[in-house]
This record gives structure tokens, sequence and C-alpha cells, in this order.
């Protein structure tokens, strides 16, 4: 029993370089599938909140917050006016950038497999990612459930988007890994040349 154990233990210590290729797999699948949706609709309206009220990335959009409360549209939903007010807002322009910004560094962070340099650059860029997409949670009303007079509302209670932001803790815990383990494989190289 107690060998297979050990055995089990051994196994389980010696899959850290399985883990580590998981998480730049893992990285980027979301990456490129929420990159990709960028260039949706739904998706672009969508994440209007978070960018209109951030004090880092508002400057992107034509019309300031709280506007674009009067033109939100569930998802999958058309309205013409609400369309017609996110096109002259840069809604769709601003997240077809961010879509091939968020594709592009899922890219890099998947390429630190075979490039610890190109790992560098992904897993820095995905945490300075993280860090501003979890800064939502202090600049988005909507990221909190909202008083409509059940008495549960504010902090600590997570809405919708805000369950949507506070999972990047994950990603920004995978890319902080990832660059550890690239900035040690550069310092490798850098000492075996030397």
């Amino acid at each position: 029993m107690k060998e297979t154990f050990i055995t089990l233990l051994s196994f389980a210590a010696n899959l850290k370089n399985v883990g580590l290729k998981l998480i730049r797999l893992a990285i980027l699948i979301v990456f490129v599938w929420i990159g990709a949706l960028k260039f949706t609709h739904y998706e672009a309206d969508g994440i209007v909140p978070f960018v209109a009220n951030s004090p880092f990335m508002s400057f992107f959009y034509a019309k300031e917050a709280p506007e674009y409360k009067e033109y939100k549209n569930k998802e999958g939903e058309f309205v013409q006016k609400n369309r017609e007010w996110h096109e002259s807002n840069r809604t769709y322009v601003f997240s077809r950038g961010l879509g091939v910004l968020i594709m592009s560094i899922g890219i890099l962070v998947f390429l630190g497999i075979f490039s610890s340099k190109a790992g560098i650059v992904g897993d820095t860029l995905a945490i300075i990612m993280t860090i501003g997409t979890l800064s939502f949670l202090i600049t988005t009303p909507e990221c909190w459930v909202p008083d409509l007079g059940s008495g549960e509302h504010g902090f600590p209670l997570l809405s919708g988007a805000g369950r949507l932001v506070i999972k990047d803790t994950v990603i920004l815990a995978g890319a902080i890994t990832l660059l550890s383990d690239s900035a040690g494989r550069v310092l490798k190289q850098l000492k075996s040349n030397a």
C-alpha cells in the first residue's frame, strides 16, 4: 500500500511540465475563442460597461458612461437604434482591435512551449491584461448585484458580469507561473551560453 502511494506521489510530482504546457494550451483556447468573439456584435455590446467605466479604456469610445445603459442589447437581440448607437460609439471597431490583441497574446503564451522568449512576452502581456480586466471589479458598477429591493446587493455579491471578471484571478495565477517558467528557461540558456 505504501509503495503504491509513493508511486502515485512520484507520478504526480513529475507532472509539472505537462501542467505548464496545459496551462499554455488552456490560455490559447480561452484567449483565441474570446478574442474571436470580439468580432461579433453581441460580445462587443457586452463589454461596453467595462470599457466605458474604465479610466484606462473609456477614451476609446466616442460616448461617455452611463449613456450606454439606454442602448444595451440582450445577447442575440437586434435593435436597429442600438446598433447605430454602438457604431457611432466605435464599440465594434474597438472590440475587433481588442479581439486581435487578445488572440495575439494567447498565441504568444502558447508559443512559450517552443520559445521561452516568446513565452516571456506572451506571459507578461497576459499578466498585464488580466490585471486590467480585474480592475473592472472596481470601475464597473455592473459587476455587483444592483439594489432592486431584495436587500441583497453590492459587495461581495457578484453579478453575472462580476463572475465573468473574477475568473481572471486563475488566468493571472497561471500567467505568473508561466512567466516564472519562461524566465527560468531563459536564465538556463544564458548560463549555458556563458
